[in-house]
């Protein structure tokens, strides 16, 4: 009997946590940022979530600090995965990273929130850019 017991609670919970899976789903996303900076440098730029057939307007802005010279503009585009409604995509994205632009170059990046929703993005980078540093992309619906 207590074996039968342990038996459904395994199920009951195997369950559960299918159905949670089971429903995150994914978006296509697509962002522009300006960045620029001396040192410590800023970002800032929009964006729209395409999920479920509805288009989802975001403001994005950022900090990074380190190393950090010049400008850029970044067109980025791809797929967010693991989000269950629009505002799963809302959160702070951190990323370290280093690298340099001149003139027009490609970028692509996977970052995470605190919610689990993943941005794999890929794109282009204009402007004059060179950056060691840590930096903070946060990304809310407007």
């Amino acid at each position: 009997m207590r074996a039968l017991g342990m038996r459904t609670a395994l199920i009951g919970l195997l369950a559960m946590v299918g159905a949670g899976v089971a429903h995150a789903d994914s978006g296509t996303i697509r962002i522009s940022v300006l960045k620029g900076g001396w040192f410590i440098g800023a970002s800032g730029g929009s964006g729209t979530l395409t999920f479920h057939g509805r288009q989802y307007p975001l403001s994005i802005g950022g900090i990074d600090a380190g190393l950090v010279f010049g400008a850029s503009q970044t067109n980025l585009s791809g797929r967010v995965t693991n989000i269950r409604r629009p505002s799963d995509v809302a959160g702070v994205y951190g990323a370290g990273g280093a690298g340099a632009a001149i003139g027009v170059g490609a970028r692509a990046i996977v970052l995470t929130n605190e919610k689990g929703a993943v941005l794999q993005l890929s794109g282009r980078q204009t402007g004059l850019m060179l950056n060691a540093d840590l930096s903070g992309l946060a990304i809310s619906l407007r």
